[in-house]
């Protein structure tokens, strides 16, 4: 499998479709928004990018649900690997490609398959315990690996019945190991603070307000949609009269930059626990970059052989 991975506004999907075609490869989205249909313009779903010289390439795990419902690692865990298998049964490349760095780690080290069910004797012992305790508890069963996961309470404890299911799964149930050449695409931190503010403005442009105001119109709440990432939050408290418009457009711009610094401190600690990343500079034309990438997996190969 071929993982194209970087910060957002960085063209990943662009680079993963013209992968898939030059390489006969079929693409796996691995972004937790985009699974939601009727979500489109906020999360950057882009399905121009996947026709490529006329060419339509197939891409998986892109509106499958409708928005409201509550997606989990386990369940893209079970939908990655049906794409997959189909994929190389077809005799095509998985070619994964996002920026949610937990669905990405959860592919490229095999987070254990493990659904956690509800134990109620289990959550009660946990009502009274503190924030600092639980992050223990938490601890106790593995090294966290969404920081989040330590932020809100009720993040922490489905953190902690997920981790305590985990240490009773069975070897049958773990996720296979995927060979994966790892691409992340980078720029210069300044010029991905330009990409994130002319990206803004062309979604604002053409029609994200009014995608927003479509969702809450089919009687999703605002909490539940402010969940869905930064442009919903934003657009929300707009749509809501809590930001003015101005007010939306700084405070979003900000809020994106600082999503793309966390995304590529994700992206370094996956590095440091041993997932290769080879880096593609981002301001290269598309023909450089993708010679760049095949002169790689034409060393790795040689090296394999």
């Amino acid at each position: 499998m071929i993982t194209i991975l970087g910060p957002t506004a960085t063209g990943k999907t662009a680079l993963a479709a013209r992968l898939a075609y030059d390489l006969n490869g079929e693409v796996i989205s691995a972004d937790s928004r985009q699974v939601y249909r009727g979500m489109d313009i906020g999360t950057g779903k882009d399905y121009d990018d996947y026709v490529v010289n006329g060419t339509a390439v197939p891409y998986h795990l892109i509106d499958i649900l409708e928005p409201g419902y509550e997606y989990n690692i386990y369940e893209y865990q079970k939908d990655f690997l049906k794409a997959y298998h189909g994929i190389m049964s077809r005799g095509k490349l998985p070619v994964l490609c996002g920026g949610s760095g937990m669905y990405l780690e959860a592919v490229l080290k095999g987070y254990m398959l493990a659904r956690s069910e509800e134990d109620n004797e289990f959550l009660s012992a946990l009502e009274h315990k503190t924030m600092d305790q639980l992050i223990e508890i938490l601890k106790s069963f593995k090294a966290p690996h969404n920081i989040t996961d330590l932020e809100e309470r009720p993040r922490l404890l489905k953190a902690i019945t997920v981790a305590r299911a985990a240490t009773t799964t069975s070897s049958a149930e773990r996720f296979p190991e995927i060979n994966s050449v790892n691409f992340g695409i980078s720029f210069p931190r300044g010029l991905v603070k330009s990409r994130i503010f002319s990206r803004l403005e062309s979604r604002l442009e053409n029609g994200m307000i009014a995608e927003v105001q479509k969702l809450l119109d089919s009687g999703i709440t605002p909490d539940r949609l402010m969940k869905y990432g930064l442009e919903y939050k934003f657009v929300t408290l707009y749509l809501t009269g809590s930001l003015s418009g101005s007010g939306m457009f700084d405070s979003l711009n900000i809020a994106i930059r600082q999503f793309a610094k966390r995304q590529m401190t994700w992206y370094r600690r996956m590095e440091k626990q041993g997932i290769n990343i080879h880096w593609i500079d981002g301001r290269l034309p598309m023909e450089e970059k993708i010679e760049e990438i095949k002169e790689i997996l034409n060393k790795i190969l040689c090296q394999s052989l």
